[in-house]
């Protein structure tokens, strides 16, 4: 049984490698991708989905999105994705041209015909799945959950209390969250536990031409130490596919949207404020081994 998503992302070198196990394993069916400003601007990031769907010479359509967040200032991460998001290796010129329809109306006919509820997974800002809900709210019927990379109930990876998804937009955050969609919160709780290891990274630059091409721009990623590599938006995909290896406890998140917080997601721990409602299932503890266990099994087994 496969499970139909939608990647909504912003590439990025985790985004990238978070694209290439959506294409690559058999359980996902990614039926389409759509682009949004973040790590680098809007015109790169579309260009950088592009690259990893011609890579693999995948059948999958590209649509462009948001340009800049609905309210706040656009500020990129090109200090840790470098100038084209994706630096290190040598990808094909000859790309697909990218759908004529915008990324909201794309998703919103991509999700209305769909013959089966879709699972949105989101790994950039969320602009675009902010401006879809408020202008095709009638796509929330149809939407089985949002898997999103984003938050944290700890310490903040833009600010010392937001990351940066959020941080990028948070007026789009709160949007989502408000939404009524279930929402599964991967924020960096996790994915600071579960890093990429320098032992994993070697593994993959003679495995085969993905192993090498991950390899290649994760060594150019600036969110590293020595302990490895942060692949914050792969674990999207890990959820989906090993939600045993994940745990989650479900919780209200609340996102400010100004002030010295802004981008701030803050989860309402002892279910003290919302009348014992909850709106996300929000990641909080993951094996560390297994992620890279599956990392690796995931790339040896995707064909040059």
């Amino acid at each position: 049984m496969t499970i139909k998503i939608i990647m909504d992302t912003d590439p990025g070198i985790d985004d990238a490698a978070a694209l290439t196990m959506a294409i690559n394993d058999p359980q996902i069916d990614l039926a389409l991708v759509t682009s949004v400003a973040g790590n680098v601007t809007v015109d790169k990031t579309t260009k950088n989905a592009q690259k990893i769907v011609r890579f693999f010479n995948a059948d999958v359509p590209v649509a462009a999105g948001a340009q800049q967040p609905l309210i706040k200032e656009f500020e990129d991460a090109a200090r840790i994705h470098g100038e084209s998001g994706m630096p290190g290796y040598d990808f094909p010129e000859d790309l697909p041209k990218p759908l004529e329809m915008t990324a909201v109306e794309a998703l919103h006919k991509y999700i209305m015909e769909s013959d089966e509820n879709i699972t949105l997974v989101p790994t950039g800002s969320y602009t675009n799945i902010a401006l879809l809900f408020s202008e095709y709210p009638e796509v929330k019927t149809k939407i089985d959950r949002i898997v999103a990379m984003g938050g944290s109930l700890g310490m903040g990876n833009m600010t010392s209390a937001a990351e940066f998804n959020v941080f990028t937009d948070p007026d789009a955050a709160k949007i989502m969250y408000q939404s009524g969609v279930p929402i599964v919160m991967i924020g960096l709780d996790i994915t600071m536990k579960a890093l990429l290891t320098p032992e994993s990274l070697t593994k993959l630059e003679h495995m085969n031409e993905a192993g090498k091409m991950l390899h290649d721009i994760i060594s150019n990623d600036g969110d590293k130490s020595e302990a490895g590599s942060a692949m914050h938006d792969v674990n999207t995909i890990f959820y989906l596919l090993h939600p045993e290896a994940i745990t989650t406890k479900d919780m209200w998140i609340d996102v400010i949207t100004d002030g010295p917080a802004i981008g701030e997601t803050v989860g309402d721990i002892r279910g003290a404020y919302h009348d014992g409602k909850t709106n996300a299932k929000v990641a909080v503890d993951i094996d560390a081994a297994a992620f890279n266990k599956w990392f690796l099994e995931e790339v040896s087994q995707i064909k040059d």
